[in-house]
């Protein structure tokens, strides 16, 4: 698995997701199996698949988290360079074609969240930024085509 940088406040989110499914989850499928269970015959009880499958998922889910953890890395706002576009920096872009001006903040995959302004760093548009510096012309691959971006300003 890759590194996943996060701030201190999105690691201590995924600590506490964590925690809920080991002591909460994790518990309740497990009660889920024991009740499907004494309902009779296993071969042909599809309360207990149902449980079982949920409680894999759960497994799985939790196996995935702890490796997001152990891979990350911790960036606060003090270390980021903003002479170019990086992850966890906030850039302001103007699409050439529209003159539509925006900013983005470049964040991990688990970050990600469109409407609050957080793109992904491995997104078409994320990838197509960095390391650009300001009044450089970014152009990105996107499903939609080719999209024409001029970088206005980097902050953090």
């Amino acid at each position: 698995m890759s590194v996943q940088y996060l701030t201190k406040e999105s690691l201590e989110k995924l600590q506490a997701e964590l925690q809920k499914m080991k002591g909460v989850d994790r518990p309740a499928a497990a009660r889920a199996i024991a009740e499907a269970r004494e309902k009779g015959d296993l071969k042909e009880n599809a309360e207990y698949d149902a449980a079982k499958e949920a409680q894999g998922i759960l497994e799985a889910k939790i196996k995935q988290l702890e490796g997001v953890i152990a891979n990350a890395r911790i960036v606060s706002e003090k270390d980021i360079d903003t002479s170019k576009v990086a992850i966890l920096t906030k850039v302001t872009v103007t699409n050439m074609a529209t003159k539509k001006t925006i900013t983005y903040q470049i964040v991990s995959e688990k970050e990600a969240d469109l409407k609050a302004g957080k793109i992904s760093v491995t997104s078409p548009i994320g990838k197509g930024l960095l390391g650009k510096v300001v009044g450089e012309e970014a152009e990105v691959n996107v499903p939609a085509g080719v999209i024409k971006f001029r970088i206005e300003e980097i902050t953090v």
